[in-house]
């Protein structure tokens, strides 16, 4: 075994080394909402999410509320250790987190047996982050949500990455998420042996002016690796 990936709905993931747990971006409770208000963009989850009390580390890709959910949030002990970027830190900071580490793309942390890295993800507006997150045996997954890659990283192999694998696309803006653009971009990076799905799944409703303008494009091409949909399982050992 080199770790088990539990895809938790729309952005979140569960992930379980053989020392470490971390989490990253849960949403588990409460309903979703974007400024300016539910009328704008909501979603409401069919019921809240129980998760494993032993969880070591919160990772943060954007600090935007499907990322950053501070009803989420507010669950967890306040001295766990969080990496986030800057745009999450001081929402961390009103919640009481005493732990948060803020990383830029390219920089790096060791927390217990993880290295992780900061790559650069999506400009919504300012740049947000991915991950590259490696263990002390060297198993390894990288995460963007939106379908960003950044072009300064070195090719390398990573077990799995976790990625949207459809374009989310709005009038006159476009695609804000560009998962069926990425995936060729990704296999010649990093050679996965899995391609996670994310980020357009799990039991939610969405509602509000935003979402009756959001169109999919799917990704239609053959690939030479596993492409997994955890919409229809649990988990899955990498």
């Amino acid at each position: 075994m080199t770790f088990e990936a539990t895809y938790l709905g729309s952005n979140g993931w569960f992930i379980k080394f053989k020392k470490t747990k971390l989490i990253i971006d849960p949403w588990l409770k409460g309903d979703l909402i974007f400024p300016p208000g539910e009328w704008f963009f909501k979603g409401s989850l069919e019921q809240e999410l129980s998760i494993d009390k032993g969880i070591d580390i919160i990772l943060l890709t954007q600090g935007l509320p499907d990322h950053c959910h501070i009803p989420t949030l507010e669950m967890f002990r306040k001295d766990i250790p969080i990496i986030c970027p800057k745009s999450a830190g001081g929402i961390l900071e009103k919640i009481g987190f005493s732990a948060i580490k803020i990383l830029k793309p390219t920089e790096k942390t060791h927390q217990f047996n993880l290295s992780i890295e900061a790559t650069a993800g999506a400009p919504v507006p300012q740049i947000e982050n991915g991950y590259i997150v490696r263990d002390d045996e060297d198993n390894s997954f990288y995460i963007e949500p939106h379908g960003y890659l950044d072009k300064n990283l070195v090719k390398q192999n990573i077990d799995a990455v976790i990625t949207p694998t459809k374009n989310l696309k709005l009038p006159l803006v476009g695609s804000f998420v560009k998962g069926a653009d990425v995936i060729p971009k990704l296999i010649k990076k990093f050679n996965p042996k899995y391609i996670l799905s994310s980020t357009v799944g799990g039991d939610a409703k969405y509602s509000g002016f935003l979402n009756n303008f959001i169109s999919v494009q799917d990704y239609k091409e053959e690939l030479n690796c596993n492409l997994i949909d955890l919409e229809t399982m649990q988990s899955i050992m990498i």
